[in-house]
């Protein structure tokens, strides 16, 4: 569905939709900017809500702890955290404590009335539990038990919808609500990409995946070749083949995006001036629907694939 939230254009010409930003937990990424453009943004109309990883708290949470974080890779060769029990908890509090209070609070600090959301309350983000993945070790595949994740399926738009229509902007945290049964469920840690990619599909909405580099280059090593616009078959194509490591799992977030019903995503540098602006003004790499898509084809596809391991 789309439209939720959004705001007139200026010209009365028709509507813009909402703007879900996916903010970075890495140590690299400041949200600083992000936080001042939200400010911005939700004073001149436009309704925005903010999905935020947190690696880096997690990480130090884990290390004052004294537990060692563990990391598999998938056949698709994609790299996840893997939550065992004991993970899972010290997750949870960082991530729907300590971060997204924090970035609440900043929220709050720069007038935005923001409201603090793990994807478990209301069953925000909602899908089955995956407590056995498929990983890749010593270039053999295994079967690793004992794990605590999942990918969303459900997003209950209708939650983000009255709160957007009531003047407040969601602050949505991993982890999500892991249905193990037809009536129950626990929380479980989901790759906060690929939530940002649900409530963006859900809500019909522009995505900035904000990260600490410019965007997806051509050439990894090479800063000058910035792919700037996608918005063909053949062009998604080079993209695919472009992404390399933690990038990855950012354009497979796009797709996701795109294919249930997001009107665009671009992946830009959140340390830059103004980076959400900068990004709603074609700064990154903007993937546009037309790639992903066959417009005529009619429907949206599958609201979200789901994949191995999720970080």
């Amino acid at each position: 569905m789309t439209g939720f939230g959004s705001a007139p254009l200026a010209d009365g010409s028709g509507e813009v939709p909402p703007v879900v930003v996916k903010l970075g937990g890495a140590r690299a990424v400041d949200p600083a900017g992000a936080v001042g453009d939200v400010a911005h943004l939700v004073a001149n109309g436009r309704s925005v809500v903010v999905v935020h990883g947190g690696s880096t708290a997690v990480d130090d949470l884990l290390d004052r702890l004294g537990i060692e974080s563990e990391y598999v890779e998938t056949p698709s060769g994609v790299t996840g955290r893997f939550t065992d029990a004991e993970t899972m908890e010290a997750f949870t509090m960082a991530m729907a404590g300590q971060v997204n209070t924090d970035l609440v609070t900043a929220m709050k600090n720069a007038g935005v009335d923001a409201v603090g959301l793990s994807g478990v309350d209301g069953g925000l983000l909602t899908g089955p539990r995956k407590s056995a993945v498929r990983v890749v070790e010593d270039g053999k595949k295994k079967i690793k038990r004992g794990d605590h994740s999942g990918t969303p399926k459900r997003v209950n738009d209708g939650l983000l919808d009255t709160l957007l229509a009531d003047g407040y902007t969601p602050v949505v945290s991993p982890p999500m609500f892991g249905m193990e049964s037809e009536s129950e469920g626990t929380p479980v840690n989901t790759d906060a990409d690929r939530a940002a990619a649900a409530v963006a599909g859900g809500l019909g909405a522009e995505l900035v995946i904000l990260t600490d580099v410019a965007g997806v280059y051509a050439d990894p090593d090479d800063p000058d070749t910035l792919i700037e616009s996608v918005a063909t078959e053949a062009a998604y194509d080079a993209l695919t083949d472009a992404a390399e490591g933690f990038m990855t799992r950012k354009v497979m977030a796009a797709t996701e995006a795109l294919e249930s019903g997001a009107a665009a995503v671009t992946v830009a540098d959140a340390n830059v001036r103004d980076p959400i602006l900068a990004a709603l003004d074609e700064a990154g790499t903007r993937i546009e629907r037309s790639a992903v898509v066959d417009e005529n084809a009619g429907g949206d596809g599958d609201a979200v694939a789901e994949t191995e391991v999720d970080g």
